[in-house]
């Protein structure tokens, strides 16, 4: 019998987040603790119907707020009754429309608080927790627009500010933990609210993708920034 496999999914209501949820729970063995800020109002989530011997639970966690980050841990916790947390998979975002000399202060801050605070606090807090899985995995999406090595132009700023910060996270956190697997992940282009109508992929494509990658990863992986289809990055 395959062992069981939890995972933790922020942003999980729409977008990236929910296919993540939706492919995930149509495998067996597979615990996915969807987390949105408001749980009442994730129709698209409830709607989710997981596969025989899969369980989808539905978790409260604003990643915009300390206090619902900590209180979620324990909310986690019961859920898992015993077990550890396999992948910790940091999806939740903002993408603020602006550029480097045109730009919202409090939406700088917001993009800092939800792209990188968030994901940094969760690995800090969720770590006891994944030291009792098997898998010990963390994921934080990134973009490739965070990389230097790619001249994306001035427009969405903070974003790509936040998400340079995130894999820097990412190699820190591989560092400091070298029992864990850390990477950043680039989802590519997609079709969701953020992506807009124009991107390249449809979120079935982009998640496919990612959980190939995902599930193949190993210890040397650590660190790493790889995209949905496998590529490593340059920074």
């Amino acid at each position: 019998m395959a062992s069981v496999v939890s995972w933790l999914i922020t942003g999980a209501s729409r977008g990236l987040g929910l296919e993540l949820a939706r492919q995930l729970a149509s495998t067996s063995n597979n615990i996915v603790l969807a987390a949105c800020r408001n749980p009442s109002s994730a129709s698209h989530l409830h709607a989710l119907k997981p596969a025989e011997g899969a369980e989808l639970h539905i978790v409260q966690l604003d990643v915009s707020s300390e206090e619902s980050i900590r209180t979620s841990v324990a909310t986690v916790e019961a859920v898992l009754n015993g077990r550890g947390l396999d992948y910790l998979y940091n999806n939740a975002g903002i993408c603020p429309r602006d550029d480097a000399f045109d730009f919202s202060y409090d939406e700088l801050l917001a993009s800092l608080q939800t792209n990188v605070a968030a994901p940094a606090l969760l690995g800090q807090l969720y770590a006891p927790l994944l030291e009792k899985g098997t898998r010990r995995t963390i994921v934080n999406v990134s973009s490739a627009l965070g990389r230097f090595s790619r001249d994306s132009g001035a427009a969405v700023a903070t974003y790509s500010v936040s998400k340079t910060a995130v894999n820097m996270l990412t190699f820190k956190q591989a560092k400091a933990r070298p029992d864990f697997i850390v990477i950043a992940l680039a989802p590519g282009w997609v079709k969701t609210d953020m992506g807009g109508a124009e991107a390249g992929l449809e979120p079935s494509q982009s998640v496919a993708g990612q959980l190939r990658v995902v599930l193949a990863l190993r210890k040397q992986d650590s660190g790493k920034f790889l995209s949905y289809d496998g590529q490593e990055l340059p920074w």
